[in-house]
């Protein structure tokens, strides 16, 4: 089959590098791509939030199954589209993704659900929010989050009443984050390890892939502000068979149930965002695409094809669809640019990357990437990840920096400790 990707991100790499090597694959077109996910498909330059361009590509490449990268396009309605022409993808319907594109939605329909969740309240204006912040009554420290899309900036955890004014203020009456912050969750703050659940969903039925742990705040330590992604690993030490069963039963089959009875069936890949919590695993929220980093830890074990699961399921019909995962672990380190996730320098020439991709273990997946004069520069926060395949946790860690060392740029920004608490765990020392 001919398959077009929708994105230009190290998900996007990490997908198409995947899928080129599989036999049901003829070809990979991604739009509009970057510079490494050139050197492994044929890239298109379009604009991915215009669903309609988005479909032109498509019908023009004779495309077979499109898989959408990111959020954008899936809130624009490119599922709805494609489906009012015939034309098979995978992904959630504009409805059905609003699981991620809107907090208060996806808040609401847990709690009609009684799927496992934090307590929280809803403000449409400012006044309402400073009053529920003032009321202590979610308790500190205190989760304020943008109801829309922002970029995964649109997330602050509050210490005290005048950081959580702040925030309010910052979504609300600056507009920091433009129409996303025009509503409000408040919420309180879980405790415990979180890990990344995901679940492959044909409408009525979910296939579990491995999970995930995710590396969010930009410093060692799990210090400095919220980004996209600094790393991963994969798959989460915490999620055993009985928890993974667990998050099935309570969470994910809840969810694809009740979109279904509730006229959005949910098609596409499934995120959880796990608190896993002394009272079990609450979702802390869900991602209606494949995560960024996880999917660069994820997809690296995979052992059997996935172009003929997704195509099923875009189908609405996984039958009787498998995935098999190698044993062993994937590390994934993101190399971002200096001052990331705020203002950054880019243009920066990039060495090193031909030595890293050579060594055994390690691939390299492209983000924030451009060719200019024949070199490879920065182009954005994000600019790789260094990927590690071992049979253990520290097998894994050491190849990805490994990698890493291979790898320079002017004001390059990484963390040193992906994984480290993984180690920890292995080693019987800690819980990550």
């Amino acid at each position: 089959m001919r398959v077009l990707i929708v994105g230009a991100g190290a998900r996007e790499h990490a997908l198409a590098w995947t899928l080129a090597r599989e036999s049901a694959v003829a070809e990979v077109v991604v739009t509009p791509g970057n510079a490494g996910l050139a050197r492994v498909a044929r890239t298109v330059n379009r604009n991915v939030s215009d669903p309609a361009s988005l479909l032109a590509v498509a019908e023009q490449e004779r495309i077979d199954l499109t898989i959408v990268g990111p959020e954008q396009p899936l809130e624009r309605g490119v599922v709805d589209l494609f489906a009012s022409r015939g034309r098979r993808i995978f992904g959630p319907s504009r409805d059905a993704a609003r699981l991620e594109t809107s907090k208060v939605f996806a808040k609401q329909f847990m709690e009609r659900l009684h799927v496992p969740t934090a307590r929280c309240r809803v403000a449409d204006n400012a006044g309402d929010a400073l009053a529920i912040a003032a009321s202590g009554e979610l308790g500190w420290p205190l989760v304020v989050k943008a109801d829309g899309l922002a970029a995964g900036k649109g997330v602050v955890i509050a210490d005290d009443l005048t950081e959580a004014e702040g925030a309010i203020r910052a979504a609300m009456l600056d507009r920091r984050f433009g129409d996303a912050g025009i509503r409000l969750v408040l919420e309180e703050c879980m405790r415990g390890p979180e890990a990344s659940f995901f679940a492959i969903c044909d409408g009525r039925t979910a296939l579990p892939l491995i999970s995930a742990q995710d590396h969010k705040r930009a410093y060692d330590d799990d210090r400095g502000p919220n980004t996209g992604g600094m790393g991963a690993l994969a798959p989460s030490p915490l999620v055993t068979q009985g928890m993974a069963d667990r998050v099935m039963r309570e969470i994910v089959v809840p969810i694809v149930d009740g979109m279904r009875e509730e006229g959005h069936e949910y098609r596409g890949i499934l995120y959880a965002g796990l608190m896993l919590t002394d009272d079990g695993p609450r979702v802390v929220e869900f991602n209606v695409r494949f995560g960024d980093p996880e999917a660069q830890v994820i997809l690296p074990l995979l052992e059997s094809e996935l172009a003929p699961v997704l195509a099923a399921a875009a189908d609405g019909d996984l039958g009787g669809s498998t995935c098999r995962f190698s044993d062993g672990a994937a590390v994934g380190v993101v190399l971002a640019s200096g001052g990331y996730p705020g203002d950054i320098r880019t243009g920066c020439p990039i060495e090193g990357l031909e030595a890293a991709d050579a060594l055994p273990g390690v691939v390299i997946f492209h983000a924030g990437t451009a060719e200019r004069d024949g070199r490879l520069v920065t182009s954005g926060g994000r600019v790789l990840t260094a990927v590690g395949r071992g049979a253990t946790y520290a097998d894994a860690i050491a190849r990805a920096y490994e990698g890493v060392s291979r790898i320079s740029f002017a004001d390059v920004q990484y963390r040193s400790d992906i994984g480290r608490r993984a180690l920890a765990f292995e080693k019987g020392l800690a819980c990550p």
